[in-house]
């Protein structure tokens, strides 16, 4: 036996499974990819990074104490994209920011994970990264410009999980994976296209999504779809993850009925979304992840709660703090 088909006969049993994290892994990362394609993930090199996080692991909620569970790990996955700004050639920065952001949140001792989809614009403390890499000051703005600082790769994504650190009151992020935002239109035409009901109104930008109609997105449209903002009724990053969130749960079961029918689907999808990917994980851990995404249930994507408004410049949101302990001490703390 061929050692394809020999890894087709070992994929065919996880199939429900693969095909929803394949789904969520079209804007983010292909945690199956890294394992298989490691040479192409590891092309930044070794990283330290330049100052551990400032995590705790008890908070403090209505005059109780919470300490974090010992069977919890958490998993942030990234979405790059090009930052409109300025970027000065002698500056240790780069042109990407994190417009799409979930943390994953595995239970181990439950075998489920559930996911928290935080909103790109929520501000919060970012730190100003020095020639070297290391810290040198923070700036209160949106946690997507984060990954600006640093000349990308495992850096910029190491100072991104540490600014989603800080707004889930210092938890500590155990591992990160981005893909840049590229990847949308190849997987989305690997799966033949993905249908929607278009959700806002896209005139001027383009004509082809009309507001309430079924459309199936193809190649750019798809990206266009998940991606776009400015120019709409409402630009606010609330309603693009609405849309977000509805092309991920189509496109779970556009994937599925792939996976089902094409014992070649994975191998492809994932030779597309590898080359665009980074990881902190190295291939043990990750493998570690697939077999537990393969056996856990997947439960739900929460929202954090909070407030839009229209800054000096761009578009700030503002976390619940009551939404944000909620969610912690429903999927990773515990009372004292």
């Amino acid at each position: 036996m061929s050692n394809h088909h020999h890894i087709s006969k070992v994929f065919s049993s996880k199939k429900r499974i693969l095909c929803g994290v394949i789904a969520v892994i079209v804007l983010i990362a292909l945690v199956a990819g890294a394992i298989l394609m490691l040479d192409k993930c590891e092309h930044t090199g070794p990283f330290t990074p330049p100052v551990p996080n400032s995590v705790k692991n008890t908070i403090e909620y209505n005059g109780k104490t919470f300490e974090k569970k010992n069977n919890v790990e958490t998993l942030l996955v990234m979405g790059l994209d090009k930052f409109e700004g300025e970027i000065e050639n002698n500056s240790y920065n780069n042109d990407q920011q994190a417009d799409f952001l979930m943390l994953f949140v595995i239970d181990n001792e439950n075998s489920t994970y559930n996911a928290i989809h935080i909103n790109r614009d929520t501000m919060t403390n970012v730190n100003v990264l020095d020639l070297a890499g290391g810290v040198m000051g923070t700036k209160y703005e949106q946690v997507a410009l984060a990954h600006t600082y640093g000349k990308g790769g495992k850096v910029s994504c190491y100072n991104t999980s540490a600014a989603v650190s800080g707004i889930l009151d210092d938890t500590k992020i155990d591992h990160y994976v981005s893909v840049t935002m590229d990847a949308v239109p190849e997987i989305n035409d690997l799966v033949g296209g993905v249908e929607v009901e278009v959700l806002d109104d896209f005139s001027g930008i383009d004509d082809t999504l009309v507001k309430g109609e079924t459309v199936l997105l193809e190649g750019e449209h798809a990206l266009t779809y998940v991606r776009t903002r400015y120019g709409l009724e409402d630009s606010t990053n609330t309603t693009r993850m609405i849309r977000q969130r509805q092309y991920i749960n189509a496109l779970i079961e556009k994937t599925q009925y792939c996976v089902e029918n094409d014992d070649d689907f994975l191998f492809s999808a994932i030779d597309v979304v590898a080359e665009y990917m980074v990881s902190d994980c190295s291939v043990t851990r990750l493998n570690s992840l697939l077999e537990k995404l393969s056996t856990y249930e997947f439960e739900e994507i929460y929202e954090i709660e909070g407030e839009s408004k229209l800054g000096e410049v761009y578009m700030e949101f503002t976390p619940d703090e009551k939404s944000v302990k909620d969610l912690l001490i429903k999927l990773l703390y515990k009372p004292v």
